[in-house]
């Protein structure tokens, strides 16, 4: 299957992004603001665009820097990328919308939230990462940290690492694999479709994580629900808990036989929460 064509806008500073949307100006559509896994395109796929259009909405996503024609922006917080989504959101005349992510889209969902906390009505997010902390809680159950490590040496430490890193299928547990070659057979693709412009934009995206996100948790007024697999590899449940512990209000849904990728299987409840709060 061919990717969706994206549209290209040129933000203020001059800087372009990639964006994929399903709805219209005008079309009264709730919207969902889905902030995308490390590594993307920026396109939607299915089960997403199917699983939007069963819930009415207008799902809306915007390619962080260095990801598909993205601008890069060395040195980049998570903060400056989720401003980004919000620009984008002005330019489509979208005012009030719910943020869902999955993976290293969490913490950006997150800083959406914290920085236009009168714009977003929900927050979801699927095994997110937290909040850096050198602490065994951070770093303990991830089968493979080698690539956060060398983030925190910096942006070419860890484009330096992606020279050389091989992929581990055992990160993922069979429930993942399972959704993985089934249903979700889209996200595989998209990543793998990232290419180079990919290595550069998770290069990016590891170092945003293991620095300050430029945000305050605090600040996020809606409510949040964090998904996270019990058998996560990548993203350890600790992390849900960490998340928790510094949002005003979150609750975290737990899903005992999934792993990083298996929690995606409740994106149709996840979607009706969000909504209704929206709605």
């Amino acid at each position: 299957m061919a990717p969706r064509p994206l549209t290209l806008l040129t933000l203020a500073d001059g800087r372009q992004v990639d964006t994929d949307d399903t709805g219209s100006p005008g079309s009264g559509a709730p919207v969902v603001l889905w902030h995308r896994g490390s590594p993307h395109t920026g396109a939607l796929f299915e089960p997403l665009l199917g699983h939007a259009h069963e819930a009415g909405a207008r799902m809306v996503t915007v390619a962080r820097p260095a990801y598909g024609r993205s601008t890069p922006r060395p040195g980049r917080t998570v903060a400056q990328a989720a401003a980004d989504t919000l620009e984008v959101a002005d330019r489509l005349g979208i005012d009030r919308f719910v943020v869902v992510a999955d993976s290293g889209g969490g913490p950006h969902a997150l800083a959406s939230a914290a920085l236009a906390p009168d714009r977003v009505a929900a927050v979801a997010t699927f095994a997110s990462p937290a909040p850096f902390v050198d602490a065994p809680v951070w770093w303990d159950g991830m089968a493979d940290d080698s690539a956060l490590r060398a983030a925190l040496d910096g942006r070419d430490a860890r484009l330096r690492h992606a020279e050389t890193a091989v992929w581990d299928p055992s990160v993922f547990v069979d429930t993942d694999h399972a959704l993985l070659a089934g249903e979700w057979s889209g996200l595989g693709r998209d990543a793998g479709g990232s290419g180079a412009a990919g290595e550069v934009g998770l290069a990016d995206d590891d170092v945003a994580l293991v620095r300050p996100w430029g945000v305050d948790l605090a600040d996020v007024r809606a409510p949040v629900l964090l998904v996270q697999g019990l058998r996560d590899r990548m993203i350890p449940p600790a992390h849900a808990d960490l998340l928790a512990a510094a949002l005003p209000e979150a609750t975290v849904q737990p899903h005992p036989d999934a792993g990083h990728v298996a929690v995606l299987a409740a994106v149709p409840d996840v979607l009706a929460w969000a909504l209704t709060r929206l709605r």
